[in-house]
This record gives structure tokens, sequence and C-alpha cells, in this order.
């Protein structure tokens, strides 16, 4: 049970969380385009070799596509390569927008994502940034894997997020979608939430929006 009285800040998670994924199909136009499987490094929660190192900011975008493309059996392009990798992500569904609109004026909002800067110029710009809003509307702050170059679950990137948005964990909702995220947040101290793929997450929050 949260207890939303202890409640100064929300940390939600991007992908499974606000921004539905499509694992599968990512995998797939992968897979076309260079004929290889890379399903034992693409995860929903976190990745694994190059895809790992792209999402900690150690790889550069052109890094990433050089070593994509060294596993291909096929000629691929760096534009093919991007447009199947950001194919991972569909939308923000409206609800979850509105909703965000609607804690940021209970709550410091922040973005907590491991992600990469595909996902996050792809993902972000056309959730958020469109119809007269930008992220700065919904979120105090975004913190990304790629740009802190730490990732979840790693014990360092809490503390980062802690240390610099000036909160203590009790303080602190966290809402994930990966189970170790949320085991090593809760052992930090954290109140958290284990979210489902499409969760509608008004009804958590409705206590503190109808009360």
């Amino acid at each position: 049970m949260i207890d939303f009285s202890t409640v100064k800040a929300l940390f939600f998670d991007f992908g499974g969380v606000l921004i539905n994924l499509d694992k599968q199909r990512c995998l797939e136009n992968l897979h076309n385009i260079t004929g290889c499987d890379f399903s034992e490094m693409v995860s929903n929660y976190r990745q694994a070799g190059i895809f790992l190192r792209f999402e900690k900011g150690l790889a550069t975008e052109q890094e990433f596509y050089a070593e994509v493309r060294r596993y291909s059996k096929y000629p691929v392009t760096d534009e093919q390569i991007r447009a199947a990798w950001a194919s991972f992500l569909l939308e923000v569904p409206e609800e979850k927008k509105q909703l965000l609109l609607a804690l940021r004026k209970q709550f410091k909002v922040f973005m907590l994502s491991n992600t990469n800067v595909i996902h996050v110029n792809d993902g972000m710009s056309r959730n958020f940034d469109t119809n007269g809003y930008s992220r700065n509307d919904y979120f105090d702050k975004c913190y990304f894997s790629n740009e802190v170059h730490l990732a979840k679950p790693e014990p360092a990137i809490f503390d980062y997020v802690l240390k610099d948005s000036g909160f203590l964990p009790a303080e602190c909702l966290f809402l994930d979608d990966g189970e170790m995220n949320i085991e090593m947040a809760s052992g930090l101290g954290f109140q958290t939430y284990l979210v489902h793929p499409y969760e509608d997450l008004r009804p958590l929050f409705a206590p503190v929006l109808n009360g």
C-alpha cells in the first residue's frame, strides 16, 4: 500500500510504464534488415551487448550503427538500423499524458529511464513535444541512462537521482515495469509500484487526485 501522505516526488520509467512497447516488432524489423537474431541482447527492461553500451551512453550513435552492421549478413544503412530500433516504441496514451499534467500540480514529477539517444529523440519528441506542449510541461526533469552513464538496477543511478533531486527515498514513489528495478529501489527505501503492460495508472492515483 502506498502512503501518499509522505510522497513528494514521483519517478516514472518510460518504456512499458508511460510509452507502450513492441519488442517483437523491433526484433523482427532488425532481423529483416540484418538476418540476425538480437533477442539475447534486447529486453523490455535492460539491454545487453552493444545495446547496453548504447543505453549507458558508452557508445555513440555511429558506433551503435557500426556494431549492428558488423553482425549483419546484408548491407544495411544507418537509417534502416535507426528506424528498426525506433520501432520498439509505440505511443504514450493520451490519458497518461493528462495524468502527468494533473500529478504535477501536487508532486514533483520525474522520468527515470534506461534509454538511448534514438529512443529519446523519437519517443520523447513524438509524444511530449506536441500540441503546444513540451516535455517540460510533463516533467520537472528527465534522467536518462545514456546521459548519466548509469542504468537501472544499478544502485548508483538511484543514488544519483536522489542527490540531484534533493529528496529522501521515503519521499519518492518509483514506478517501473521491471521487477529487478523495483526490488533495488525498494531495498534503497523508495516506495515502489510494479506497472503491468498497458496498465491504466489513473486508479492508482485516484486517492490523491479525487480525494
